[in-house]
């Protein structure tokens, strides 16, 4: 056996994907309805490595595999989550300042509790950025054999308990009532007489809701609905949106119509198309200006296993599956225009991922400076928070800043395997030595405290008070704890629920600063 270990400690590559392939095959194991996924890759990657050092070999990967695996994870992770982290980031402000709370309270439970342990401060401080899985925490503190030691023990305790918790909330999701809402059409017949313009009932119904379809009767020819529409009394209109917002528009305009204007294709047919025009991706739907070139407009736009209403100030991507409305004779020239390839699907867009992986790299290692006069760099931080900046608009004058959902998440799981299997063959060894230590009782234990009161005071601020549903919260949990592999667990169990991403991304960036600069303090 020592002899195959030896072997394979010389073929990093080799090793690298027997991790993989072990960690996937395992995370595919469901055991009371719970599955690891790719995060069980991490946990094999240890095991291994564990494994190894028993026979004195050591089953490290080169550095720069996880480097590369945590670049492209966290570039493709903010470029996907850029235009919903950007959209809640301003009702979101207040979530943000409990993690920093929830955060500052776990690094004061360190300071206090620590030395009645009988830790000294490197070792505190190591616990810290175990507990909370911070690797920049760690660096921060000077990565001292102690502080490294402290890590190494309870690293694996922070990843199990929010596992836990994470679990016990996705188990309960079915409750949330911020879900993104079912769509449905209606067809409307308008009794009002003051012939009511589109764009105002929009003002007050059109965060989700888009007006396709109009009938001047039942006999009329349909158009396509534009917003400077009026809506004369005797027409109808058919009206795209959540279940909710359709009943209120009913009870305002006049009264839902048996009559199926959906079904009726003499004036206007209705195909799926996907959007694999670069000219096309990155831009809002009323820049594409359909309604004056085609007599079209979009009702619905179908990214991944989610509909959502083709509002004019959403932005298409590459992959996007557009549902169009338009005269039968345009229906040609539309598909061209969009350009309808399976292609959109899966570019890769490699421009985007090689200069903004590049760029984002460089932005996570410029130092910034810490009081105590040493420097801390972004990190892993700096191919995300570029990410998120590049996927908000989803284009940068003729460069498109976007790429498919498809290839983002294909990318996505692609980085992360490649990080934790790298970081898992890494902290095997040191976590052998830990336990050979007569204080790791203490460090567990302290541990452990840390990473409850973190995620209690989340639960209290964010969860209950905050009244954050259970699928963000759950991503919120791994993005505070800024652990990948936490976040493909909750996309595992969610079959990626884009929530989960969400909050992810909106408590990263600001945990991965906030614990550098807390372990630090923690050795001032």
């Amino acid at each position: 056996m020592a002899e195959i270990l030896a072997w394979l400690a010389s073929q990093p590559l080799i090793t690298l994907f027997i991790a993989i392939a072990l960690g996937a095959g395992v995370g595919r194991i469901s055991i009371a309805g719970v599955r690891l996924g790719a995060s069980a890759v991490l946990f094999i990657a240890i095991a291994m490595s564990v494994f190894a050092s028993t026979y004195g070999v050591s089953l490290e990967l080169p550095e720069i595999v996880g480097q590369l695996g945590l670049a492209v994870f966290a570039f493709t992770i903010g470029v996907a989550s850029g235009p919903s982290f950007f959209n809640g980031l301003f009702r979101s402000w207040p979530w943000l300042v409990a993690v920093a709370l929830a955060l500052g309270l776990a690094a004061l439970a360190a300071r206090l509790i620590g030395p009645f342990l009988g830790l000294n401060e490197q070792t505190i401080a190591g616990t810290f950025a175990g507990a909370l899985n911070s690797t920049p925490g760690l660096a921060a503190t000077g990565g001292g054999p102690e502080a490294t030691v402290a890590y190494s023990v309870t690293y694996l305790i922070g990843i199990v308990i929010v596992m836990v918790v994470m679990d016990v909330l996705l188990q309960r999701r079915a409750r949330d009532q911020d879900a993104p809402p079912e769509l449905f059409e209606r067809a409307i017949r308008v009794e009002r007489s003051d012939s009511p313009q589109v764009s105002e009932i929009l003002a007050q119904h059109g965060d989700e809701v888009c007006f396709v379809r109009l009938s001047r009767s039942a006999e009329a020819p349909q158009v396509v609905v534009r917003p400077d529409d009026t809506l004369p009394q005797g027409s109808i209109v058919n009206v795209v949106g959540p279940a909710d917002r359709l009943e209120a528009i009913a009870r305002e305009l006049g009264h839902v119509s048996h009559y199926r204007i959906a079904e009726d294709r003499r004036s206007l047919d209705v195909m799926r198309v996907t959007v694999s025009d670069r000219g096309v991706a990155g831009r809002m739907i009323e820049e594409l200006d359909l309604e004056r070139r085609f007599s079209a407009t979009i009702s619905r736009v179908r990214r991944g296993d989610v509909d959502m209403a083709g509002t004019a100030d959403f932005v298409l991507r590459l992959g996007d599956r557009v549902r169009v409305i338009a005269p039968k004779r345009r229906m040609k020239e539309l598909t061209e225009f969009f350009g309808d390839s399976s292609r959109g699907l899966s570019d890769l867009n490699p421009v985007l991922l090689g200069a903004g992986i590049a760029l984002g790299l460089a932005l996570g290692a410029v130092p910034i400076p810490l009081p105590s006069g040493g420097h801390f760099t972004l990190g892993g931080s700096g191919p995300l928070l570029l990410g998120l900046v590049l996927g908000r608009g989803g284009r940068i004058g003729p460069l498109l800043t976007a790429m498919p959902h498809t290839a983002a998440t294909v990318l996505t799981d692609l980085g992360l395997m490649l990080f934790t299997a790298a970081a898992g063959l890494r902290a095997g060894g040191h976590l052998l030595q830990a336990f050979e230590s007569d204080l790791w009782s203490r460090i567990a234990l302290l541990g452990i405290i840390l990473s409850i009161t973190m995620v209690a005071v989340a639960l209290v601020l964010i969860r209950w008070l905050g009244k954050m549903g259970r699928t963000r919260f759950a991503g919120m949990l791994a993005g505070m704890q800024t652990q990948s592999s936490l976040l493909a667990f909750g996309n595992d169990q969610t079959n990626e629920d884009s929530r989960v991403a969400l909050g992810y991304s909106l408590a990263y960036p600001l945990s991965m600063i906030l614990k550098v600069f807390l372990a630090a303090f923690l050795v001032m």
